[in-house]
């Protein structure tokens, strides 16, 4: 484990994780998600980089991607 930078383990640790409130609110299909998944790190915001996995850091994105499209669009005066 030397070879690891201790941000890196850090950020993996799953003791100062929380899950990820946005998520919990946008995602229908939260609680099916695997509990990694749904966890950001607790030292940070709840965006999608925070995000303890890449599967979590997709669908969080996606997510967001979702409400920007479904926002009305602005019209040229």
């Amino acid at each position: 484990m030397e070879h690891i930078d201790p941000a890196v383990i850090y950020r993996f640790d799953t003791r100062s994780s929380r899950p990820c409130e946005f998520c919990r609110e946008l995602d229908p299909q939260f609680p099916q998600r695997s509990p990694l998944d749904q966890m950001v790190a607790g030292s940070r915001k709840a965006i999608a980089s925070a995000h303890l996995t890449e599967d979590g850091y997709v669908r969080h994105r996606m997510l967001e991607l979702r409400r920007i499209t479904a926002r009305a669009p602005l019209t040229a005066a």
